[in-house]
Parts: structure tokens; sequence; C-alpha cells
């Protein structure tokens, strides 16, 4: 093999060999040991590829989905070992961003979880953990929150680092608080996953295309089981456009009577669409509408210019004092210049300066005898000789033209 095919091959080498370390580093998310906790397996993990223990259903297809609209990007699963205890089940999503991180951890986040303080955003039930952690959400099967309270915080911040920090959604703030289940809130980022968690089948019809935000929960109102839904739109003008083509196509606000959908009521406030199914009548909805606020306010918080004019005494010593540092600027800068010009001619005598063989009189021709340029610049460095200098000059007036 010639040097030259044997660099080509190392080449070839190398961009092969990229790839693959690139994917084992990002596959590196959990540790091989924490707390004593031992790794016995360590594989790649794809939602829906496997049913997950405590998954919020039962259908791959469903978990596959709702991953890739909430931007899953790999994955991480791993099977520890604690002595005599039964072996638990850590499972690491990477999304790519915290929104969509937030938006898998509402997924996965089932009603019989409570709140932990693990971190902003972690839930635990008697067998599982669940901890949003920037773009990375860290699932814990087969883990008792109340006993491996050291072991989950250990490998919580062993995890912690490999995340991307990030601001999290604000339109849950949006949705009302009062009568709402506990628990029941999901983010949503795309139409398989909206149809999961809201009735009707109105995925398809919200325009996702636009980009919305979303938000669910279900609210206990007069012992009625209501859905609510809050649609946040880049625009005021999206905002009801989509308003308008969800009312042709459903029941919305009694837009179609005959329509064999459920009836909904809708409010829509600036760039927010509110959208409340399961209710009887629209006093009833509006229990709920009516505590949404929207969430683009107008403030002015900056502090403003306020001109206050200064006593007459100080206007006048103002006037002095800078009336005094023009004056001052003038005399300085005119010295420096004279300075400067007089060393100029001194160092390069009729060089820069006083070029009288570069110099053209205009004479008015009063007199015949003419004028001689030496007459005017004689300066040298030197002792001037008198006796070279024309002393008969006619009286008249000459314009010096320099080249």
């Amino acid at each position: 093999m010639s040097p030259l095919t044997k660099k080509v091959a190392f080449f070839l080498g190398v961009l092969v060999a990229i790839p693959a370390f690139g994917q084992a580093a990002q596959q590196n998310l959990l540790p091989q040991a924490v707390a004593g906790w031992t790794a016995t397996s360590t594989q790649p993990f794809h939602p829906g590829a496997q049913l997950e223990p405590n998954a919020p259903t039962a259908d791959p297809t469903q978990l596959a989905d709702a991953a890739r609209e909430y931007g899953f990007v790999s994955g991480e699963t791993a099977n520890y070992s604690h002595g005599s205890a039964a072996p638990i089940t850590a499972t690491v999503y990477r999304m790519k961003d915290p929104t969509g991180a937030y938006g898998e951890y509402s997924y996965l986040k089932t009603p019989d979880m409570n709140t932990a303080d693990f971190s902003e955003h972690s839930a635990t039930k008697s067998d599982e953990a669940l901890v949003l952690l920037g773009n990375l959400v860290l699932k814990i099967d087969g883990v008792n929150p109340k006993r491996d309270v050291e072991g989950i915080k250990a490998l919580i911040s062993a995890v912690e680092p490999k995340a991307q920090d990030g601001l999290y959604p604000m339109l849950p703030q949006q949705m009302p608080a009062e009568d709402r289940v506990d628990r029941s809130d999901h983010y949503i980022l795309g139409p398989v996953t909206l149809d999961q968690f809201f009735p009707g089948g109105i995925g398809n019809s919200l325009g996702f295309r636009y980009a919305p935000e979303v938000e669910t929960a279900h609210f206990d109102v007069d012992g009625r089981d209501l859905t609510m839904l809050l649609a946040d739109y880049p625009t005021p003008q999206i905002a009801q456009s989509q308003l308008d083509s969800l009312s042709q196509k459903f029941n919305i606000n009694g837009s179609q009577p005959a329509a064999t959908s459920p009836a909904f009521f809708a409010e829509r406030s600036q760039t927010t669409i509110a959208l409340v199914a399961g209710a009887q009548s629209s006093d009833e909805a509006n229990k709920l509408l009516d505590q949404v606020r929207p969430a683009s306010v107008l403030t002015w918080d900056q502090p403003t210019f306020q001109f206050k004019e200064p006593r007459f005494e100080v206007m006048v010593v103002g006037a002095f004092l800078g009336t005094g540092l023009i004056c001052l600027f003038t005399i300085v800068g005119a010295l420096a210049f004279s300075g400067f010009r007089l060393s100029v001619k001194k160092w390069f005598p009729n060089t820069i300066f006083d070029r009288n063989t570069q110099i053209d009189i205009l004479q008015m021709g009063l007199v015949s005898k003419p004028i001689k340029a030496e007459d005017f610049y004689t300066f040298d460095g030197k002792r001037v000789d008198d006796r070279s200098v024309d002393k008969n000059l006619p009286d008249r007036t000459a314009l010096r033209l320099f080249k």
C-alpha cells in the first residue's frame, strides 16, 4: 500500500469514528456507580421501543409520538443493584431544549404522584421518582422515595451537570388554580399528545404549524369534571384566525348546534385561546374562562428623565467657566500650532513651508521690474544676507499662490 493510500485510509477511518465517538459521548448520561448503587447494564433508550414501567399509556406508539413532539434527542437507561435490595431502573430523556423537557415531564407525571423537593420540578410516588433537570428528564423506577432519599439525590447530582439550562414555559402559570384537580395539568406541543388529554379530537385543527404552546388541566366544578385548554399563539391575529377556524369545524359557543362533536366554550384574550370541554352551559364554562388572564401586560417600569433647572448663580458661574475653558483651549491650540510650524521650518527649512522655488507671484504689471519670490522667503535657519535682498521692491500689491 502506497503512503498516499495509507493517508486516505487513515482519514476515512477518522471520519467514520467521529460520529460513533459523539454518539457514545451523548449516551454517557448515567453514572456507573453512585451512592452504593452499581450499574449492571446500560443501554440506549427510545420511548416506545419497549413498554416503560408505570407509563402514562400502554400504547408504545403514543409514547414515541409524544416524545417526538416534545423534541426527544436521545436517551439512556441503566439497571442498578445495591446488595440484597431490589434493583432499580433509571432512565434519562434528553430533549432538544428545556421547554420540550418540561412537556415530557408533564406527560410522564401521573395524578397519583406527589410533589417532591429534589428540584424545582420533581414528583414521586411509592415506587417511582420523576425529576426535571434543564433539558433532561430523570425517571427512577423501583425506588422508595422515603427510604432512598440520599441515593436519589446522589443520582440527581451526577446527572444534573450534563443538563442544558434554560427557561421553562410561562403558560402553565396562566392556568386557573381554583377548583383545579391536582397534578392533572399537561404541557403540550403537538396534536397527537393533545388528543390524549383533551376530548373532541381537535389536535389537527388547532394550528400547530404556528408553533403554539398548549396547556390542559382538569377542574372539578360543582361536582362536574371540566377540561380546560389554553393555547398561546405568536400574535393575536393568528389566535383569532384559529378560533374562527375551530368554530367552523366544531360546536364552539353554539356555532355548530347539529355537530356530533361535544360542545365547547371558548374565549380569546390577546394571543391566548381558552377552551372548555364538558360544561353544560356557558355560565358553567365562564366560571373557568373568567379566571384566565393574559400573560402579556404592557408596563413601563424604567425611570423617566426629570429636568430640573439649576439656580441662576450656578448658570452664571457655569457660563464664565465654559467661556474660559473655550478661550484656554483656543490659546493652547494656537500655541501648539505655532510651535509646530516654527519647529518644522527650523528642522526642514524651505522644504514643507516657505518653498520659494515652488511659489509663483501673480504680478499686476504696474511696473516692468519683476518680483523675485526669494525676496519674500529667505529664512533657512542661518543669518540672512542683506546683500542678496532686493530692497528696491516696487510699491505694489502681489498675490502669493502656492502650487
